[in-house]
């Protein structure tokens, strides 16, 4: 099995391996000064296996310590890690090892795990391990076990069977689909129907799926009430008490859509550009931008979360909220560069077929991004959720909002500083503290932790600042100022 793990992330020489140790234990390196017991290390291979994969230093202790391995222990090590691999696992999980001298005859053992292609994996006692950060913990839920089996496409939320039967299907719909589609008539008997919609992959038995509810159900949201579209427009450039305009969508996934667009168009300001003065002028931000990310939204969340999609509309951006990170391998780079995985196929097949303007093969975000280059993604894995944030052009209200605000300093400040105030001040608590962690900045400038995490998230795309080891024992670094080229 080939490795997942990246060839530069492994250590090959004593350099390389004191930089790694230097950063600390996390997600993906874990260290060990001995190991004796073949259950336990087969626990950690498992836990590995079932996330993004690994490597455990055999003779480096807890402290970071090279304490390494004598030439009898290292041959002890290695038919213990044979077995812990192949006897005390489900299934046999395939492992690199590899030797660093690191002085005095005595050697550190790299054990790589690749991430499993045969997930879930077990222990000897028929435990599911997953890592969590630097340490392990048991899948105990059957939320998280759901979730498992569906990073691995054993499992998929839309074709999972509802308590809605065939009849809370809205015959209008699905026969004004079938006609354009397939040139097919919607049958006037029940077992017709249920037949029918069997073999669409809409029920099962006499049961919708989730798919067939969204999609076609008369009031989808009886059955799963979460599932909607949440909006909110904001004055300013934060969640507040007051707001401009809300509304709750719900309905089958088409009434949701329009109805989502709809809100954000019409509280998006109008830009002249070249027309005539009596003309009602552009949307600042192209309609087909949201159109994109809207389809995102309500085809690829995660619906095994019951939580809403949540739409924030604020004077300097639009944020589009989905419940669930990016599945399986994806990375935010690598959807900006097209990839894509289907988390619920049965939707993607039928808003393909045209019930909304989906074109599917991933090129939905790059089409988005090429209309309007300014937006964020954020893949926020702790919180489970993934955000697109839409950056808008700021108007003259923003501009004075930045003004008036006391921290900004005095009213003749330049507009065109280069970070926004919160950033700068950031900045400066990480200059101050560079162990300073998200709670204790949102405590310093009065703000909640999506915030703070938004906010850094920016400050990492601009090159500014990135993170040093694990959540429990890294830092910040300051890469540069903001005036600095």
């Amino acid at each position: 099995m080939k490795s997942t793990i990246p060839a530069h992330k492994t250590a090959n020489d004593l350099d390389s391996l004191r930089k790694m140790i230097a950063h600390g234990e996390d997600s993906r390196h874990q260290f060990k000064e001995d190991v004796r017991n073949s259950d336990s290390l087969a626990a950690e291979m498992v836990a590995f296996s079932n996330s993004r994969g690994g490597h455990i230093f055999i003779g480096i202790s807890n402290r970071g310590d090279l304490v390494g391995l004598t030439s009898v222990e290292v041959d002890r090590m290695n038919q213990l890690i044979s077995n812990s691999a192949s006897q005390h696992v489900r299934s046999p999980i395939t492992v690199h090892t590899e030797n660093i001298s690191v002085g005095s005859d005595r050697v550190v053992i790299v054990v790589t795990i690749p991430e499993g292609i045969d997930k879930p994996y077990f222990d000897h006692q028929g435990v599911i391990w997953l890592k969590s950060g630097a340490d392990k913990r048991r899948v105990q839920s059957k939320e998280e076990l759901r979730r498992l089996f569906q990073e691995v496409d054993l499992l998929h939320a839309d074709e999972v069977p509802t308590r809605a039967g065939v009849d809370k299907i809205n015959s209008t719909l699905i026969a004004s689909f079938l006609k354009v589609a397939y040139k097919e008539e919607w049958p006037d008997s029940h077992a017709e129907r249920v037949s029918l919609l069997e073999n669409m992959n809409l029920a099962k038995g006499d049961r919708l799926n989730l798919a067939g509810l969204l999609l076609f159900g008369d009031k989808p949201q009886f059955f799963k009430p979460a599932f909607i579209v949440k909006a909110v427009t904001f004055p300013g450039t934060e969640i507040g008490s007051k707001y401009v305009d809300s509304e709750d969508f719900e309905g089958p996934l088409p009434v949701v859509f329009q109805g989502a667009l709809r809100f954000i168009m019409r509280n998006l300001r109008k830009v002249q550009k070249n027309k005539s003065v009596n003309s009602v002028g552009d949307p600042e931000v192209p309609q087909s931008v949201f159109e994109e990310l809207l389809v995102n939204a309500l085809v690829h969340r995660d619906y095994f979360i019951s939580a809403p999609v949540r739409l924030f509309i604020f004077d300097d951006r639009v944020e589009i909220i989905n419940p669930g990170n990016l599945p399986d391998h994806l990375t935010i780079e690598k959807i900006r560069a097209g990839n894509s995985i289907q988390r619920n196929y049965i939707l993607a097949s039928f808003v393909a077929k045209g019930l909304l303007p989906y074109r599917g093969l991933g090129t939905g975000v790059r089409r988005a991004l090429h209309e309007w280059p300014q937006i964020q993604f954020v893949d926020d894995r702790e919180g489970c959720l993934f955000t697109s944030s839409v950056q808008r052009v700021v108007s003259l209200s923003v501009i004075k909002e930045r003004l008036n605000d006391p921290i900004n300093g005095p009213i003749n400040a330049p507009i065109n500083a280069p970070l926004p105030d919160l950033q700068e001040e950031i900045l400066q608590i990480i200059k101050d503290n560079p162990w300073v962690a998200y709670e204790d900045i949102g405590e310093k400038t009065e703000k909640d932790r999506s915030t703070i995490r938004r906010n850094i998230q920016q400050l990492k795309s601009l090159g500014l600042v990135e993170r040093s080891g694990s959540k429990k024992k890294g830092f910040w670094k300051i890469l540069k100022q903001p005036d600095e080229p």
